[in-house]
């Protein structure tokens, strides 16, 4: 018997880290949607605000971030700690006295988590492209994987009074993914939109990406590391019914990207009367981050609708914030922020431990709390340091004035 449990905890410990690293290839898929979804100008500030956030959300985390969201006591608003490293694993005679209730080390616990706030900080960088100061986006960063995501993610993942109320959010369609686009929204208002995106008379000018194929090649590998994101939630495959869950979880998570992809490519085609590419790929995130808060309740063909209706909504809410001159180069805040909304509601329609009630309560706490923090905080950096780069260098292309070198001289130099 003890040899079968130390098995067990050795195959859940490394499917959570597996599943953590494929978590973390999402990064490099955020990286290259957001890379192509940018000119060619803006292309080297990107990947150095994609690959720096890692670095700072994985420190954050590691400094306050998991103790806060997994340091408070029950139902409680506000952790017991703030600061230092609870990162603890099991003793062999610890694990084997639980009986299996320990499944796995605590840090592959951390490893999991850490890459989820660093997903949650790359929305953000997507919606404040081409304009926004590096480095006032990189002290933002600090703050909101340490004190921002962590604290409200304490509320519901941690044990808090969320969690308590009844809240249900699988593996993050408000925690992680609501919460980024809310504070990327903050930005966004006190940003302002790129020059020449909205004309004076009301008209709304399209800014291509420079490169669509390194955009499509981002949506594949966030697609692949969505089966991480929601497969590893399942936290252990060590027993034929865990197993059967988490094959189900994979199924249902590439149904609704299928489905969301479908959709919006047709609802694109019946708006605009041409197969839009961006509208596609923002079709199939949608349809993961719809997916993400109750991926296992549903059947496939259940998944399937959820994410096709998310695969609507994105596109709708697309065209509506530029209505509202609300700039967002990549549709972050529309795949993420209100499909995040949709994916939430839609888990009582197949999960009957969840109600509308309690799922609203639970978005309007995330979004409100993530939004407010994010504003003060937004604010308090475009007084103190600035958050806007000049109209000269917003021409001139922001890998010049922020990072000193260009993605493509070859082309540009010429």
């Amino acid at each position: 018997m003890e040899d079968i449990i130390q098995v067990k905890y050795a195959l859940d410990t490394f499917y959570f880290l597996v599943c953590g690293a494929l978590v973390m290839w999402m990064a490099a898929g955020f990286a290259m949607l957001e890379a192509g979804l940018v000119r060619s100008k803006n292309t080297t500030e990107i990947l150095t605000k994609n690959v720096a956030l890692f670095a700072v959300a994985c420190t954050m985390y590691l400094l306050c971030g998991y103790t806060i969201m997994y340091g408070g006591s029950e139902s409680g608003i506000l952790p017991d700690s703030w600061f230092g490293n609870s990162i603890s694993n099991s003793s062999v005679e610890e694990v084997l006295a639980s009986n299996g209730d320990i499944y796995y080390s605590g840090a592959s616990d951390f490893f999991f988590q850490v890459v989820f706030v660093a997903t949650a900080m790359s929305i953000v960088s997507g919606a404040v492209a081409e304009r926004m100061k590096l480095f006032a986006f990189l002290v933002f960063a600090v703050v909101m994987t340490g004190v921002i995501y962590p604290l409200q993610g304490s509320w519901s993942w941690g044990g808090g009074f969320l969690s308590e109320a009844g809240f249900s959010d699988f593996a993050g369609s408000g925690i992680v993914h609501m919460c980024g686009a809310a504070a990327a929204l903050a930005g966004v208002i006190l940003l302002g939109a790129r020059k020449g995106k909205y004309g004076a008379s009301g008209q709304i000018n399209a800014i291509p990406g420079a490169n669509l194929p390194i955009a499509t090649l981002g949506t594949f590998i966030l697609w692949m590391g969505w089966f991480g994101f929601n497969g590893g939630s399942e936290l252990m495959v060590s027993n034929i019914d865990e197993a059967n869950a988490t094959a189900s979880v994979f199924v249902n998570t590439n149904a609704a990207a299928s489905g969301g992809l479908i959709a919006a490519l047709l609802v694109a085609r019946i708006l605009f009367g041409k197969a839009d590419l961006t509208m596609a790929l923002n079709g199939a995130l949608a349809g993961l981050v719809a997916i993400t808060a109750e991926p296992l309740a549903p059947g496939a063909i259940q998944a399937t609708l959820i994410g096709a209706v998310g695969g609507v909504i994105v596109v709708f809410s697309i065209i509506g914030l530029d209505k509202l001159k609300i700039d967002d180069p990549v549709g972050a805040i529309s795949v993420h922020g209100v499909v995040g909304l949709w994916g939430l509601l839609a888990v009582p329609l197949t999960n009957s431990d969840a109600t509308f009630g309690n799922q609203i309560y639970g978005a309007l706490v995330i979004f409100g709390w993530t939004f407010i923090a994010s504003l003060i905080v937004w604010a308090i950096l475009k007084a103190v340091m600035g958050i806007r780069v000049t109209e000269e260098e917003e021409y001139e292309g922001v890998d010049i004035s922020e990072c000193g070198m260009e993605a493509y001289p070859e082309f540009t130099g010429k």
